[in-house]
């Protein structure tokens, strides 16, 4: 596997453990619809649907400015089969959690509502 595909996983193992830490349960891993992809689906009193970024530096910029325009797009269409499959009547929040490992340590930055549809 190529080193920034082990990246990717090591941030979204270490993102789950702080949402659970911070009391989040957790719904779904790596869930896919069509062309899509949703990092992970977790409930904290309404449904929430969080894109992991994770980069080994910030020096081209934050984790977090590489979640396109497009990307957004197809995480609002993945949930809402999520919703219609799962026969859901719940609110949705679209979160990102950026992720920088520097060394051995995780650096998490939990951005809750990073971006809405109208």
């Amino acid at each position: 596997m190529a080193e920034h595909n082990e990246l990717g996983k090591e941030g979204e193992k270490e993102a789950i453990a702080y949402l659970k830490k911070n009391g989040y349960e957790i719904l779904e891993n790596n869930y896919r619809f069509k062309k899509a992809e949703i990092d992970i689906i977790a409930l904290k009193e309404e449904l929430v649907v969080v894109e992991v970024k994770t980069r080994s530096t910030d020096y081209f910029g934050n984790p977090e400015e590489f979640v396109t325009s497009k990307k957004k797009k197809l995480l609002v269409k993945a949930i809402d089969n999520y919703i219609i499959e799962k026969d859901l009547d719940v609110e949705v929040r679209f979160d990102i959690i950026a992720i920088i490992k520097r060394g051995y340590l995780f650096e998490v930055d939990h951005i809750e509502d990073a971006f809405l549809f109208f």
